[in-house]
């Protein structure tokens, strides 16, 4: 696996990476309602800041009446604070309730645009392809969510943060208008006092927090690559459990899995080291922030400029100000998680989008559906995704109830084959011409089971209620699995549950209902004896007698069951494999 670049920084390429990841979303259908709950959060966001502002003239209220011992005035200003923080409670708790709707609306029908684009017969060629585009699962369920949750809470904070710093701003400024400033015995009067202090303030804050937080970024992309890395590991192990304790290679994966998780533990270690650094700077910029507006206010209560509940106000107008400037010093974190999201996500398009134009601008088999009742394969060129010649020269016409045995060697082409007819090997050249409306049915050695009902698994690919349970029972029971009638209904891990060999049988059970004209055997009884494989075939005939049927028959029995035979020779000195047909 090729080691993925590093995250983009705030430039063209980031910006072109942002848009097109954006505009999904707000090009949709569902763009008018997103804008709708976007205009109703910016609002919420406007009115806590507005409620804000009311705090801070409450606080003012409340301290000049101290000050001044005035207990009607105190108790007044005191239910004016409940009133106001009521409502500010109400607001901010809004404000973040229609944020999550329109967070997993829009995560949602990003979800869906990225499982469109990936679950398709490319995905294949995908994998085969590109390797860089590492975990695409983890992209789709974890740097989606990411990237959603944080443009929006990084956009609309970054809105309060600019209402905030106007709102504040100005109260700052008259607040601390006319303040003296003593230097050296000169009495210097600097309008705005406070708001420059805050902006300087903020400035060396933000300098400083980059420089500090700055590898965030890059460990931040790591350590979601190496985290889906490990996951990914275990889950390979979780599903192939029986042929490691079979080869009694529990130790080469369990090393295998501690190296995966060393490369956590090293990732872990550079991100604690730099959240330590950044933790460390910015809880010290917020400590002293706390103290410099007391102290800058303070020689202005004691020469009777300012109030007590000036000072108050001073104090929450210069916090509010300094939040608003240094928002980018309390987002550091999320964005340098933010922008590893959108490296991976935009790495991930890039790659399925190679593929479709590596696959247009290559040789690629032609397949197209014609009004015959044959599949005719003409001058056909097989090939491996580097270039490798497999098979050429192909020519050859496929009837309605042929049955075909492919017989050779591994490697010869004979999977390679099953898989372009099927429509999912487009590597090579020439043409393949499908009967208009068949169904072309290609069966691996293990079919995929749906997490589920075992009805559900059973009718995959059509929905679950396609056949009625009275064919289900009767196919079950023709093929050995009676047993399995009594648990249609039943949701489990069918991989988990069932063995190899009911599993291939399951799948020919499948093949049974759904009826296709063409079936093609991908070593799909390899588990079965000979005697089942027999009456396999034997019912096959009986009960589909106009499919076609293509068999890689691997034992020598298996090409009894069919009156055919495509043999495969291996090419010399490494060349292109010959096809015999009979």
């Amino acid at each position: 696996m090729s080691q993925p670049r590093e995250p983009a920084a705030f430039d063209r390429r980031f910006a072109k990476s942002l848009w097109r990841l954006t505009r999904v979303y707000w090009t949709s259908a569902d763009a008018m309602r997103g804008a709708l709950l976007l205009a109703l959060a910016i609002s919420l966001e406007l009115a806590t800041v507005g409620a804000q502002l009311l705090l801070s003239d409450s606080q003012r209220r409340i301290f000049d009446a101290l000050q001044d011992v005035d207990a009607a005035a105190f108790f007044a200003a005191i239910g004016v604070l409940l009133v106001v923080a009521l409502g500010f409670v109400a607001t901010s708790t809004l404000r973040i309730y229609v944020r999550q709707i329109l967070e997993i609306r829009w995560r949602e029908n990003l979800t869906s645009h990225f499982l469109d684009t990936w679950i398709q017969p490319s995905a294949y060629c995908q994998e085969k392809l590109h390797h860089e585009a590492d975990n695409p699962d983890q992209r789709i369920s974890e740097d989606i969510r990411e990237y959603v949750a944080s443009a929006l809470g990084l956009s609309l904070s970054l809105l309060s943060a600019v209402v905030t710093l106007i709102s504040f701003g100005g109260l700052l400024w008259s607040l601390s208008g006319d303040w003296a400033v003593d230097i050296g015995g000169f009495h210097l009067r600097i309008p705005g006092l406070m708001l420059w202090v805050a902006i300087l303030a903020a400035l060396l804050a933000t300098w400083l927090t980059h420089r500090v937080g700055r590898p965030l970024v890059p460990i931040n992309f790591d350590r979601q690559r190496v985290e889906a890395d490990f996951r990914f590991d275990l889950v390979r192990f979780r599903e192939n459990v029986e042929p490691v304790a079979f080869a009694h290679g529990e130790g080469m994966v369990r090393t295998g899995a501690l190296g995966r998780f060393r490369a956590i533990v090293g990732n872990w270690w550079s991100l604690i080291r730099a959240q330590r650094n950044l933790t460390l700077l910015t809880t010290g910029i917020g400590e002293v922030n706390g103290v410099v507006p007391l102290l800058v206010a303070a020689p202005a209560f004691f020469t009777g400029e300012l109030s007590l509940g000036g000072v108050a106000q001073t104090r929450f107008a210069y916090g509010q100000v300094s939040g608003a400037l240094s928002w980018v010093v309390n987002a550091y974190q999320e964005i340098a998680r933010w922008r590893a999201s959108i490296e991976r996500l935009t790495s991930f398009t890039e790659a399925m989008q190679s593929t479709e134009v590596e696959i247009c601008e290559a040789h690629r088999i032609q397949v197209a559906e014609v009004p015959e009742r044959e599949i005719r394969i003409r001058d056909l060129r097989l090939e491996l995704p580097d270039g490798g010649i497999l098979l050429d020269e192909i020519d050859a016409t496929i009837a309605r109830g042929d049955r075909i045995a492919l017989q050779g060697p591994l490697g010869t082409g004979k999977t390679a084959l099953l898989r372009a007819i099927a429509g999912i090997w487009p590597f090579g050249k020439g043409r393949i011409e499908l009967p208009s409306g068949d169904r072309v049915f290609i069966l691996p050695p293990r079919p995929f089971l749906t997490i589920g009902t075992l009805r559900g698994a059973i009718a995959f690919p059509s929905p679950a209620g396609t056949f009625p349970d009275d064919r289900i029972h009767d196919v079950l029971r023709t093929l050995d699995l009676g047993h399995l009638s009594a648990r249609l209904d039943e949701m489990q891990h069918w991989e988990r549950v069932l063995s190899t060999g009911e599993e291939q049988r399951l799948g020919l059970a499948r093949t049974l209902l759904q009826g296709p004209e063409w079936i093609l055997f991908d070593n799909a009884t390899g588990s079965l004896d000979e005697e089942s494989e027999e009456r396999i075939y034997a019912l096959l005939a009986e009960r589909l007698p106009h499919s076609g049927i293509l068999s890689i028959a691997h034992r020598p029995g298996l090409a009894r069951y069919h009156e055919r035979r495509w043999t495969f020779t291996p090419g010399a000195a490494g060349g292109p494999a010959t096809l015999l047909v009979l």
